[in-house]
Order: structure tokens, then C-alpha cells, then sequence
């Protein structure tokens, strides 16, 4: 019995030997802070000849540090500027902050392909495939007529969180609106440009920051004169399942690619005339019929997937297989599937082809892979070439989880809560309330399947405002798509046009 109680001891004993002691806890460790680099500021002198005349200006590559709550710098900020030589009035010489979207994109492809002063040479609608990159002056600049400043967001290009920030406290509608306000704030403050004439350029998710944007500095006290608004989504609701406003939204866009691809039976000559008459066929015999969902009468799905088969190129029979609704991936792979090709979300000039022609949805963007090398590759010759400027750290043309991680909530203008995805027209509006003057221009490119133009079209036009407020918004349209300036004769005519908004969007000193 002893010895049985022993073994039993010895054996608990073993037993307390092999569990650890528990813990004391400890509070977590402090994350440490990232080095605040100091600003930086680059300068480089060039010249541009633009309709005969020569124009000297200087480009200036650098950083700006912008604080957070604190006081502290939270971001260091990555811009390039580019500034008319000899202006000794500046209330004259107007200043535009212009970038790309994403969330989460660098501005290299509004830089390298728009209104900048230089521009890479693609062969769009085409692959333009491997270096050596052609970068050329641009001829289609609006150098001529403002100051133009190009803006990386933070964790993209060589913007970088500084101090305890993280990218956490930039990726997210209003995070990123609050840091482009800084930034903004900073520039006009840092190189006195308080009384010039302003204007906002934005292209895609640019556009849903420009329209937010507006709003906020005007309500810090800097008002602007105008907003480009390039290739425009206000509204991430419209894809909400169960509703079928996307479906009604697209159908113009689908409609302008398959004529483009000489898809229609009855190709018509004018496309503008016909995109007249699918707007009207979507907001109403398509947008009736949809609202009636399973319960449309067959007799009725008949006539409208035949008139839709009209429009789009697609068959009657994949129409109706579709219940009348086509996404915008499955028109991708569908539209040229008996030519085994698919094509672009960006731009529906654009054309691929994919490991089969019988899957459901394209493998990959050709109007995404068939530029992104020449344009990447060529802005980081030309910043080291061209504007000296080198970095430690790599340039992200997308930063790295940026847009997975996007905080959607936005507090719009009056809301008490907040939205679970950006809805940013109303901001506008509330813009161009507070501001009567501000004047915006709305540009798109008929084969953009990313943003399509009828959608922006409904969205500016549901912002209830006065009549004396709805003419300060134009639009205009171009052959091609997301990346209008992809288009050189697109480029050119909307250089005029960019020329003419300017100049009724600035009035003269007195």
C-alpha cells in the first residue's frame, strides 16, 4: 500500500515538473515608431513647345510631410510638380492636384499618359509589349494652362505612413480624403498658392475622392474653382445584389463596344444617335421589364432579350439563359467568344485571348496587362533620368493590400451614421451649394467597362440641385475608355476641351 502511494506521489510530482508555471501578464510591447524622413525637394529645369510657342517650366520630385492629430507627421507624401517658369503673379496662374484612384493606386498613369508635360507612346488599343519605351513631349499638355501637381496617396508610389502610423490610417474613404486635405493644405501653404485659382483632377476612385475632397477643403476654407472628373464612379451602392441598377447602367457601354467591334446586324453609322436610343430603351421598356424580375411575362422576355440582342451583339438565347441581366466580366467573354477572344475592363477596344473560349468569365484584363509594363517601366527611367530622383525604398504603382483592405464607411454631408460604402455625390452637391461658382466637368470614355458613363450620367444628376447649379456641370465623351488619354485623337480633342473649362472656370484678375 506504501509503496503504491509513493509511485502515485512521485508520479503527480512528475506531473507538476512538466506544467509550466503560469505567467504573469504582460502588457504588449509598444510598436515601434517609423523614422520621419526629412521633406524632400528635387528640382529640375525644362522646356515644352506647345502650338509654336516655348514654355520653360521646372519639375519638382519630393516629399511633404503631412501631421495627424497629434501635431506629429503621420505621412511623408510623394508629389511631382510642375511650375511655369517666370510667373510673378500667381493669383493669375491657376494649380491642379491631380491623381489616380484604385483605392490604392500611384498617379504614374495620369503623370505618364495625360496632361503632363511628357508622355509614354503605347500601342494601344494593342499590346505594346516589351521595353524600349518611346517617351515623348507632350503636345496635348495643359501645361499652358495650369500648374500641375501629381499626387502619390499614402503607401502607393513612394508615400510612405511615418511615425506610429500605419497603413491603416490611410486606407479607407474618409482616412484618405483627411490625408489628401493635408497634403493639399500643405502644398498651397508651403509654396503660396492660397490665391490661385484651384481645380481637383481625378480619374476612376480619383473621382470618388475629388467629389468628398471638394467638400472638406471647402469647409476648411479653401475654396476651389473647378473639379475634372475622369472616368467617374460617386455611387458603390449600384451594385447592390437584388438591385438591378448596374444591369441598366452598363447596357449604353455594352452597346458602344459591340459597335465598335462591328457586333451589331444593322450596324448604325452614327454612334452617338445610337447610344441616344439605348439610354432611352434602358431607363424604359429595359428598366420596367427588369423591375418586374421572375415575373416578367414570357411573351415579354422574348421582345425585350431580342431588342437587348439588338443593342449588344450577344444572342437571344444567352440573353434569356441570363434572365435579361449580363455583368460586365461574362460581356467580356462572351461578346467576341466565337473568335475565341475576350476583352478589356478598362477598355473594351481592347483584345486577348484566354486559356479556353468556353469558360464563363475572361482569366485576365488585356487592357490592363497590354499597358501597365510601358507605363511603369517608363516612369522610373524618367525620374531617374529626368527629374534626379532616386529613392530607398521601391515605388509601389499599387500598394500592396491597399485596396483588400479599403475601410468602405464614409460620413457623408448631414448623415448621422456613417455609410458602409461610399456614396460621394451628395458631397459634391453640398460642395457646389456652399460654392456656386464651382464648376464641374465630367469626361468619359463610351468603352469604359469600369466606370461606365451612364451610370455617371444618373448619379450627377441625382443631386437635386437648383437649375442655376445644373449648368455648372458639362460632360463630354470620348472614343475610348477608362484611360481616355490612351486615345491620342481622344487626348487631343480633350485637351480643347480641358482648355475651354479652364477658361471659364477661372475669371480674369481684376
Amino acid at each position: 500500500m506504501k509503496a503504491t502511494i509513493l509511485v502515485v506521489l512521485l508520479g503527480w510530482n512528475v506531473l507538476l515538473a512538466q506544467t509550466p508555471a503560469k505567467e504573469e501578464a504582460t502588457p504588449p510591447k509598444e510598436e515601434k515608431a517609423a523614422p520621419i524622413p526629412p521633406e524632400r525637394s528635387q528640382v529640375t529645369h525644362h522646356e515644352l513647345t506647345l502650338d509654336g510657342k516655348s514654355y520653360k517650366y521646372s519639375a519638382v520630385a519630393g516629399t511633404l510631410l503631412i501631421d495627424g492629430e497629434d501635431a506629429k507627421p503621420y505621412g511623408s507624401v510623394f508629389y511631382v510638380a510642375y511650375t511655369l517658369d517666370g510667373v510673378t503673379e500667381l493669383r493669375s496662374r491657376p494649380v491642379t492636384f491631380l491623381y489616380n484612384g484604385g483605392p490604392g493606386s500611384a498617379s504614374v498613369w495620369l503623370h505618364m499618359g495625360s496632361v503632363g508635360p511628357v508622355r509614354i507612346v503605347t500601342a494601344s488599343p494593342n499590346a505594346t509589349g516589351g521595353p524600349p519605351y518611346e517617351l515623348v513631349p507632350n503636345q496635348y499638355s495643359l501645361l499652358d494652362k495650369t500648374d500641375l501637381v501629381f499626387i502619390d496617396a499614402v503607401g502607393t508610389g513612394f508615400s510612405r505612413p511615418v511615425g506610429k502610423a500605419t497603413d491603416k490610417n490611410f486606407a479607407g474613404t474618409d482616412q484618405d480624403v483627411q490625408a489628401f486635405a493635408k497634403f493639399i493644405t500643405r502644398y498651397v501653404t508651403v509654396n503660396r498658392r492660397w490665391n490661385s485659382p484651384k481645380f481637383l483632377f481625378g480619374e476612376s476612385y480619383g473621382t470618388t475622392r475629388s467629389a468628398a475632397l471638394v467638400d472638406v477643403l471647402e469647409n476648411d476654407g479653401m475654396s476651389f474653382n473647378g473639379v475634372v472628373l475622369m472616368s467617374t464612379i460617386l455611387n458603390y451602392f449600384v451594385r447592390s445584389p437584388g438591385m438591378d441598377g448596374e444591369f441598366i447602367g452598363y447596357l449604353p457601354t455594352y452597346a458602344a463596344i459591340a459597335w465598335y467591334h462591328n457586333k451589331l446586324t444593322n450596324k448604325p453609322p452614327d454612334v452617338k444617335a445610337f447610344l441616344d436610343e439605348v439610354r432611352t430603351f434602358a431607363r424604359g421598356e429595359y428598366a420596367e421589364a427588369l423591375s418586374q424580375g421572375h415575373n416578367l411575362p414570357a411573351a415579354r422576355v422574348d421582345a425585350i432579350a431580342a431588342k437587348l440582342s439588338a443593342f449588344t451583339g450577344l444572342s437571344v438565347q444567352f440573353l434569356k439563359e441570363a434572365n435579361l441581366r449580363v455583368n460586365q466580366s461574362r460581356f467580356r467573354k462572351e461578346l467576341m467568344r466565337s473568335d475565341r477572344e475576350i476583352l478589356g475592363r478598362y477598355d473594351g477596344r481592347f483584345e486577348g485571348t484566354d486559356v479556353d473560349a468556353a469558360g464563363d468569365t475572361p482569366g485576365y484584363d488585356p487592357s490592363g496587362t497590354g499597358i501597365t509594363g510601358a507605363f511603369v517601366g517608363s516612369f522610373h527611367d524618367y525620374l531617374t533620368k529626368e527629374l534626379k530622383y532616386t529613392a530607398p525604398e521601391n515605388y509601389f504603382p499599387r500598394g500592396p493590400n491597399l485596396n483588400q483592405s479599403w475601410d468602405r464607411n464614409h460620413r457623408a454631408p448631414g448623415s448621422q451614421q456613417p455609410l458602409r460604402e461610399p456614396y460621394v455625390a451628395g458631397d459634391l452637391a453640398d460642395a457646389m451649394r456652399k460654392n456656386p461658382k464651382l464648376r464641374v466637368f465630367s469626361v468619359n470614355g463610351l468603352f469604359d467597362l469600369a466606370t461606365p458613363f451612364f451610370i455617371t450620367e444618373y448619379d450627377l444628376a441625382h443631386m437635386d440641385l437648383e437649375p442655376k447649379l445644373r449648368q455648372n456641370i458639362e460632360f463630354a465623351y470620348y472614343p475610348s475608355g477608362h484611360m481616355i488619354y490612351l486615345n491620342v485623337d481622344a487626348l487631343k480633342q480633350l485637351r480643347a476641351d480641358l482648355a475651354a473649362f479652364y477658361q471659364s472656370a477661372v475669371r480674369p484678375p481684376s
